[in-house]
Formats: structure tokens, sequence, C-alpha cells
């Protein structure tokens, strides 16, 4: 009967346990990224489980009195034997009850928790990786206009291009204008420069010239004294100055001396002079041409 007794209870203790279970946990807390198939087809299971004694919706100590009930005819037809393998599988099944229902609380605390951290650690995730998602999100719609800036870059580029290749074109011209003008003027300035000094030397000659002359010749001071007396009396309106006279002689015969001739050996001497200081500074300012042996510019490549 005791052992009819302990497999009747165990018996119930499951099949109670199962009813509980369904009761208290209606379904099994798992978590899904996705949805379930269930969720899919959405197709709802209702279950109806009334609980209690056999799932009938009576107290679990109706089964005490049925498992003694059960339990004499099973004993005296030895139907049930009772030996060490049942009495351990009661001790078993008592200790599952005994844990079931004193321990099972704290087990299902202490399950419920650790689900409930690992959900936490798993949306602390999700929101780490949503929030670099719209971070991600925020960047590339900053980028949008991107495209728009580059072409528009672009476009003052080409333009920049193209004014710089038409200065470019026209540059080369101003800079030869004003490297024709800067040797026009070093050129006009040597020109002056070697008519002062042949004027110095044409006056240093004419006035030794003209000394020597008055030296040697006494009516030439006689005439040059009376003319600077009537000078400084201010009688001297129409008379002429022998000084001068005896000048503008000297530069009529040398005139006329030069005139008649052949020898430019001088004149050519200036001229290589200046064709040879024109070159070194068209080589030492780059210019863009220099002069041949006749003076003519030649394009420098």
């Amino acid at each position: 009967m005791r052992v009819a007794s302990s497999a009747i209870a165990r018996q119930t203790v499951v099949r109670s346990s199962r009813s509980a279970s369904a009761l208290n946990v209606p379904g099994v807390m798992t978590f899904h990224a996705s949805s379930s198939r269930k969720e899919e087809e959405g197709v709802k299971e209702v279950t109806v489980n009334k609980g209690g004694f056999m799932n009938t919706g009576y107290s679990e100590w109706l089964a005490l009195p049925v498992g003694i009930a059960a339990a004499v005819p099973l004993l005296k037809f030895d139907w049930y034997v009772v030996n060490e393998e049942t009495q351990l599988a009661a001790c078993f099944v008592a200790f599952c009850v005994v844990v079931y229902t004193q321990g099972g609380d704290v087990i299902h605390a202490a399950l419920d928790e650790r689900a409930k951290t690992i959900l936490k650690e798993q949306n602390e995730a999700e929101d780490e990786v949503i929030g670099s998602l719209e971070n991600l999100l925020t960047h590339l719609e900053g980028q949008q206009e991107t495209p728009e800036l580059i072409r528009q870059m672009n476009t003052m580029r080409r333009e920049a291009y193209e004014k710089m290749n038409s200065a470019g074109a026209i540059k080369p011209k101003h800079d030869l204008k004003v490297q024709v003008e800067r040797m026009l003027g070093m050129i006009a300035a040597e020109e002056a420069s070697n008519t002062e000094k042949t004027k110095s030397t044409l006056m240093l000659e004419a006035t030794k010239h003209v000394s020597n002359q008055f030296s040697s010749e006494k009516a030439l001071k006689k005439a040059a004294l009376d003319a600077a007396i009537a000078s400084i009396k201010g009688t001297s309106a129409e008379a002429s100055d022998p000084v001068k006279d005896a000048f503008v002689k000297f530069f009529k015969n040398k005139s006329a001396v030069l005139s008649k001739s052949k020898d430019d050996s001088e004149e050519k001497s200036q001229r290589a002079a200046l064709l040879t200081k024109a070159n070194s500074v068209a080589e030492n300012e780059g210019y863009f041409f220099r002069f041949d042996d006749n003076g003519i510019p030649k394009v420098v490549v």
C-alpha cells in the first residue's frame, strides 16, 4: 500500500507540476531578434488548462485518498512490487516535490533574474548599435551636399585654368613690351651719354684751338680786348665778338672736315660697346631677344 501510495503521489506531483507550470508560466522566456514563426503566420494557439488533480480542476489533495484506495489491490495482487528500485524512485520523487514546493520560487527568481540581466545587456548592445547606425545615417545625410560642392570646386578650377591660360597668352607679349621699353631707354641713355662726351671733347678741342689762336696772334688779342671794353661800356651793339666768331669758325671747319672724312672707326667702336652692354643686360635680365653684330634683335627661345 505504501508503494502504491508513493506511485500515485509521484504521478500526481508530476501532473500537478506540469499544470502549475502551465498556469504560472504561460510561455518560455526566450529572446529572439526576429518574430516567431507563429507570429509571422498570424496563428494564435489558445490552451485551456484547468489545473488541479489530473487537470480536472479539483485540488491535488484528492490524489491522497485515491492513491490509498488504489494501493490496496495493487499490493494485494502483486501488481506493484516494493523493492530497492521503487524505493529509490519514491525518494527521488519526494526530493523533487520538496525542491519544487520549497525552493521553486527561489530557483525561478534566480533564473528570471538571469534572463532579465541577459535581456538588459542585449537591449543595451542593440541600443549602442542603433545609436551608431543613427550617427552613420546623420553623417551620410550630411555628405549629400559633398558632390555638389565638388562640382562647384571643379567648375571654379576649370574657370581659373581658362583665365590663367588666357593670361599666359598675353603675359609674354606684355613682358616683351616691357623688355623692349627698358632696352630702348637704356640705348637712349647711352646715346645721350655718348653725345655729351662728344660735346665735351669738341668743346675742349675748340677751347684749346681758340686759346692757342688768340695766344699766337696779337691782332686777335687786340680785337678781343676792344670787344670786351666795348661790352663793358655798352657801345658794342653792332660790333662782332672775335671769340665767338673764332668758336663758330672752328665748329664750321670741324664739321666740314668730319663730313669729308670716311673714318668711322670711332662710331663703330661706340656701337660695338653699346651692343655689348645691351646683350649683357639682356642676358642678366632674361630678355627674350639678343642683338647680333649688325644691331638687329633676334628672339631667343
